[in-house]
């Protein structure tokens, strides 16, 4: 079938099976364009918390997947593609993290979502990009912390809050092969643009930046910003809405640089039509987890949400 077959053929399936399809923002445009829902990992699971559906269609990667499960456990999960996983997550293992935290018995671990579900049982607390920095100085400043599974995320919040949080060694290859060097270049070749940049990066890029923030916190700085140029350190499936949301302004990846350092995840790029297709076809592959693993790891996150509204973060 050709793209707006299977489209046509997606929707009805979706209706016929009172499906919601979810779609990451580094997803491919083709889907990003079909999902009822297009934002980042978290905000994505909890959309379809108050939405009637039997079955949700994650496109985006595995621990993605999870979290939406974790926080809908009646509804069926399912993922275009199970081997679609995540190198910041792959970065720390259950096992070895419980290792790990044995060695700091008096820390607290909070942890970014991007990791599995065996981690956020493993956790105290689990946070995202955007409110990470607030979440940690709401704590005690004697508390002691260990930070998972993003160095560079983690190395980020300890320079903006002046904590000595123990970082576990993970990143994600994606944002941590940008290199400073090729956004100065690009800077020297725009030099009236303005640099944005995922705290996901390395701490090299992040102090060459105009601003560093989340997903969403980028999108809504462009939005307010009088700038009309943008070079762009995060994966480059964000500029589909970055575009669509500001047609008026340019902007530049480090894929235009000359040395290209590709900003494409090759794992969210799994996801393809046809395998939306198919995954709502045959329902599967289904996310399953124990009813254990499931009550374990949404602790973690109830007591960050909780925490946000407290904070006015939510």
């Amino acid at each position: 079938m050709i793209s707006e077959e299977i489209k046509k053929e997606i929707i009805r399936l979706k209706k016929e099976k009172n499906a919601v399809i979810l779609g990451h923002y580094y997803q491919i445009e083709d889907i990003q364009e079909i999902s009822d829902y297009v934002g980042d990992s978290l905000a994505l699971a909890e959309k379809v918390l108050n939405v009637d559906c039997d079955i949700i269609v994650f496109c985006g990667v595995h621990f993605m997947a999870e979290t939406a499960k974790i926080l809908n456990p009646s509804k069926k999960v399912i993922l275009p593609d199970m081997e679609a996983s995540c190198s910041l997550a792959e970065s720390c293992k259950a096992e070895d993290f419980a290792k790990f935290k044995a060695r700091y018995p008096d820390h607290m671990v909070i942890s970014y979502v991007n990791c599995s579900a065996e981690i956020k049982a493993l956790s105290d607390l689990i946070c995202t990009s955007g409110n990470a920095e607030k979440l940690v100085n709401s704590l005690p400043k004697d508390q002691k912390i260990i930070f998972a599974p993003d160095k560079n995320l983690g190395g980020y919040i300890n320079s903006v809050t002046g904590r000595n949080m123990v970082l576990w060694n993970g990143v994600c290859m994606v944002h941590d092969a940008m290199q400073a060097e090729e956004i100065i270049k690009l800077k020297v070749k725009h030099p009236e643009a303005q640099v944005i940049a995922h705290p996901e990066c390395n701490g090299a890029l992040l102090k060459v930046a105009d601003f560093v923030g989340s997903t969403k916190a980028m999108l809504n700085y462009i939005k307010k910003s009088d700038c009309q140029k943008f070079i762009v350190a995060t994966e480059t499936g964000i500029l589909y809405e970055m575009k669509k949301n500001n047609p008026d302004k340019e902007f530049i990846t480090l894929s235009d640089s000359e040395n290209c350092a590709c900003a494409d995840c090759s794992y969210m790029k799994m996801n393809t039509l046809e395998k939306l297709y198919n995954c709502l076809k045959d329902e599967k592959p289904e996310i399953l987890m124990s009813d254990e693993m499931i009550e374990r790891a949404k602790q973690p996150i109830i007591r960050m949400l909780d925490m946000s509204k407290q904070l006015g973060i939510i």
